[in-house]
């Protein structure tokens, strides 16, 4: 099989691949279509077309079934939404149960020891029927979630369990709160743990179950059984302490909870106190008012509902990187080049995260084109903190014997991220557009950028305002401007991109 030389995902949750003979694959955002191109012979016409095959993932051939989960398993690792075909997953990492796992306990602080939970510097938080754990790295910068998922299903089975769920959310809504739920269902629950339900399956089985008995679906089964058994996978996701899904907040406040009595027992130096990011406190919360009990993330059905919106181009970026016009422009996500990974968090603070291996972290500092970067590590034998400060346009040189190259890493950081903002000033709006996003009824329209307010200015020009925070205005001699403003802040810092392809920043 060949190695893997570039990895990419896009902000559509689409993949592509390099691999070092020449060939490269692209995965639809949903996951469920792969395109392969096969590498041109050295002999080759430079008229003759690469072999291309395109094949539904559910099945894939064995020539490229090696290459296609080890991208599968590289999207789901930094998607929201998995795509997990039982049919491409090795037997050895597949689970049969007979339980419907939609949601987990994690534990209460004011009964669980936290400071157990420390291991080596790193914390790791489990639940509490031990179908999802959390591990926060030293730095605690990112942290890695580890839970059980079900198999990706057909439309209909994924469609009656969504159905489920949403009863099951609207019942918890109008009806009793979850915590009354469990407590008195606590003893009901021991009591029918073994016996069988109508079709001769066991009942599912939790140490906190989360619904009374007497709520049922329509077929009359209690919600939190399952009328068969069901395959389950392992997952495995890495996420940044400055973006991540609302499931992980809960028990990732628990893991810095950890370091924060640490810090106490140990009575370390108010230097030493200080010397954290204020991410922390950003994170930490009332454990009083927050729910200990979280839904797990669910896997996309095997089908996708609109195949008409997968792209089969691939964006010739990191091949002409100095050309300044590209393909299918897309935003990047997450980059893997040699051994280095590249995040970048889009929103209304734009942040690049550039993790080398060797678990130290690079992250940029500023609010657009990453000028700066900090090198956080914590140094071996004292364990302390370090951190140390560059900037874009006085990179150090490279040091013989160093496993990487500062001067690269940061060089080709900013290149990917002046790209992103390149694309993001654009007149095109379609990188907005996800299959696995798209309501049916709909035909994806509600993806779309909505026109908010257009003026027209007499002898000035015509403004126009778009829901995707884009401004337009063309003025009566020529000039074009394009714009991105954040409109929650009334001092927000705007992108403005001229038609000499320039870009300035300005300040309201």
């Amino acid at each position: 099989m060949e190695a893997e030389s570039l990895m990419v995902l896009y902000g559509d949750d689409s993949v592509e691949v390099h691999y070092a003979g020449g060939s490269r694959l692209l995965l639809s955002p949903c996951g469920c279509e792969y395109l392969y191109e096969a590498a041109l012979p050295a002999a080759a016409h430079p008229l003759q077309a690469a072999e291309t095959t395109r094949q539904r993932v559910a099945f894939v051939v064995s020539a490229h079934r090696e290459q296609l989960l080890r991208a599968l398993d590289f999207r789901n690792k930094f998607s929201s939404r998995l795509y997990l075909p039982s049919h491409v997953i090795p037997p050895e990492r597949k689970k049969i149960l007979f339980s419907d796992i939609i949601e987990i306990r994690w534990p209460d602080p004011a009964t669980a020891d936290l400071t157990r939970c420390i291991d080596n510097g790193s914390v790791k938080i489990s639940s509490v029927d031990g179908y999802a754990h959390l591990y926060l790295s030293e730095l605690q910068q990112e942290f890695t979630v580890e839970f059980l998922c079900k198999v990706s299903q057909s439309s209909a089975a994924s469609l009656c369990s969504s159905q489920k769920n949403s009863n099951y959310q609207t019942r918890d809504q109008y009806g009793k709160s979850s915590k009354n739920s469990v407590a008195e269902m606590s003893s009901q629950q021991t009591r029918i743990e073994n016996k069988k339900n109508e079709h001769g399956c066991a009942e599912g089985k939790y140490r906190e179950p989360t619904k009374p008995k007497d709520q049922k679906d329509r077929d009359g089964v209690p919600l939190f059984c399952t009328n068969c058994s069901s395959e389950y996978t392992w997952v495995t996701q890495r996420w940044s302490v400055s973006s991540y899904p609302e499931e992980w907040k809960y028990p990732l406040s628990l893991a810095l909870m950890c370091y924060n009595l640490r810090t106490v027992k140990n009575v370390m130096k108010t230097s030493e106190k200080n010397n954290h990011t204020s991410i922390e406190a950003d994170v930490l919360i009332d454990h009083e008012t927050h729910e200990t009990v979280s839904r797990l993330p669910t896997a996309l059905p095997l089908s996708c509902r609109a195949p008409h919106l997968h792209r089969w181009t691939f964006c010739d970026f990191f091949q002409n990187q100095d050309t300044g016009k590209y393909s299918c422009p897309q935003l990047i996500q997450i980059v893997w080049c040699q051994g280095v990974f590249y995040r970048f968090i889009h929103g209304r603070t734009n942040i690049t995260e550039i993790y080398p291996g060797d678990d130290s972290f690079f992250k940029s500092e500023g609010a657009f084109f990453g000028n700066y970067f900090v090198h956080y590590a914590i140094k071996k034998g004292t364990k302390k903190r370090e951190e140390k400060m560059y900037s874009v346009n006085s990179l150090p040189p490279d040091v013989p014997g160093n496993p990487y190259s500062i001067s690269s890493i940061i060089t080709q950081a900013t290149k990917i991220l002046q790209y992103c903002y390149k694309t993001k000033l654009s007149l095109t709006h379609n990188y907005y557009l996800c299959c696995w996003k798209m309501v049916p009824e709909t035909d994806g329209r509600e993806m779309l950028p909505v026109l908010l307010y257009e003026k027209v200015i007499p002898s000035i020009g015509r403004f126009v305002l778009y829901s995707d925070h884009k401004v337009h205005a063309a003025f009566w001699d020529g000039m074009t401007l394009n714009m991105v403003w954040d409109f929650s802040s009334s001092c927000s810092k705007i992108q403005v991109h001229q038609n000499s392809n320039r870009m300035v920043q300005k300040f309201e």
